[in-house]
């Protein structure tokens, strides 16, 4: 091993996500020093994540211990929040004391990008962890429970009416399955509120939806949506987002009290502060290998990453560029801490999957298109089966029988939650 001595090299993973996850459990069998640092004692699968904000899912459905996954192995996990990575002096700081390294690998992920969009972090919900998913779950269920009682049309609208901003993936798969929900359950639940006050609105700034698919399963996605109620706006940015509502580039107005991002991510920017080169996006320059340049014993992988593909364009900061990148790294801390050569990292595009409510779905696999229910049955067994633990797959396929079967949703709990949570304060505007 390089420069270690005789005691097992010291590695040190920050973020239990897919990338760090996948590493963990790739050098668990070895003959090393291995500390998995997490703010949370729990792995969440994000690309179901919004199903737990539209009350499809509970979140121990998509929520594993980490201690569970890494019983056996070498991996030691600490519950801490980092603090600041010291590269001199090769120490990472946290809230529960400093742990140096000999490799260090930082898989942070990202947060959400609000472009300069003013208002926008204090009063959008973001989707982006279970301390976005939770608030805004009982946030829309809640807002019903208010509006079925107001006597002001014009604020029980704003009640009724949901912004989601962003026709990326997650944007089109929260807007299929809020509609889902609140056009099912909820009116049910309801009876008095009307059909027609209630809307959906999906605000993009691009020409299409799905951007990063082929333009037929964009419009697709579109199709759907608006079968399913919801107001799709493309070509549309937006300017501010205040407490009860939502300003656009053409001088126009949403009046709404609960308004999602979805629009765009970003690498931690806390990393900038650590001396750590980043590029756009917030993401930190490496080499082919994951390699920060000048620093070879730091990788980075995941949404934080600033990796390239063959095109010379950055990959994507989606679920399966994570994992092979977490997978990719057993192998290169091995060749790194032996003195050998380390490989590059070479992305094998699975394909993109979007799911848009009940029998519909788009993907684009195995080098084909896939639209309607071949692709929703397609995206449901991929995603079950990429589940992390037994019981995990099985909660969520009976959920989803549930849902399917008796078009109900089995988690509307209006639970309490802790102050400090990422959500928005709730607005309520003064009274004439």
């Amino acid at each position: 091993m390089t420069g270690v001595g005789a005691d097992p090299p010291r590695i040190v993973i920050v973020g239990a996500g897919f990338a760090g996850l996948w590493a963990a459990q790739g050098l668990a069998r070895d003959d090393l020093d291995v500390t998995l640092l997490d703010r949370n004692n729990f792995h969440t699968f994000y690309p179901l994540l919004y199903q737990v904000a539209a009350a499809e899912l509970g979140p121990t459905d998509i929520a594993y211990p980490v201690r569970s996954i890494l019983r056996e192995g070498c991996v030691r996990f600490r519950m801490a929040d980092v603090e600041r990575v010291d590269l001199d002096e090769r120490t990472v700081v946290t809230s529960a004391g400093a742990v140096p390294y000999d490799a260090l690998i930082l898989a942070m992920g990202s947060v959400p990008a609000y472009f300069g969009v003013e208002g926008a972090e204090e009063h959008a919900f973001a989707l982006r962890d279970m301390d976005h998913a939770l608030p805004l779950r009982r946030e829309v269920l809640s807002r019903f429970e208010t509006a079925s009682f107001e006597p002001d049309p014009h604020r029980r609208r704003a009640l009724l009416t949901f912004v989601i901003v962003g026709g990326g993936p997650t944007g089109v798969e929260y807007a299929g399955a809020l509609a889902e929900l609140i056009h099912g359950p909820l009116l049910k639940d309801y009876p008095i509120i009307p059909r027609d006050e209630v809307r959906i609105v999906l605000l993009e700034g691009a020409d299409r939806l799905l951007g990063a698919m082929d333009e037929e399963l964009g419009r697709y996605a579109r199709e759907r949506l608006e079968s399913r109620r919801v107001d799709v706006r493309l070509d549309t940015l937006v300017t501010r987002i205040r407490a009860d509502g939502v300003d656009l580039a053409d001088g126009s107005t949403l009046d709404s009290e609960t308004v999602v991002w979805t629009a765009g991510i970003q690498g931690d920017p806390a990393v900038r502060s650590w001396g750590l080169e980043t590029g756009r996006s917030g993401r930190v320059v490496v080499e082919p290998t994951l390699q920060v340049p000048g620093r070879p014993e730091v990788f980075v992988a995941g949404d934080l990453a600033r990796a390239l593909g063959d095109d010379g364009e950055p990959l994507p900061q989606v679920a399966p560029v994570a994992v092979q990148q977490g997978e990719h790294l057993v192998t290169a801390l091995k060749a790194f801490l032996s003195g050998g050569d380390v490989p590059a990292f070479v992305y094998q595009d699975p394909g993109m999957l979007a799911v848009i409510g009940r029998n519909h779905a788009v993907a684009h696999v195995f080098g084909r298109r896939f639209k309607g229910f071949p692709a929703w049955i397609l995206w449901a067994l991929i995603h079950v089966a990429k589940l992390v633990g037994f019981r995990n797959r099985v909660l969520v396929l009976v959920n989803w029988a549930w849902n399917y079967v008796f078009y109900e949703r089995a988690v509307r709990l209006i639970l309490p939650i802790e102050k400090e949570r990422l959500a928005p304060p709730p607005h309520e505007p003064p009274r004439a």
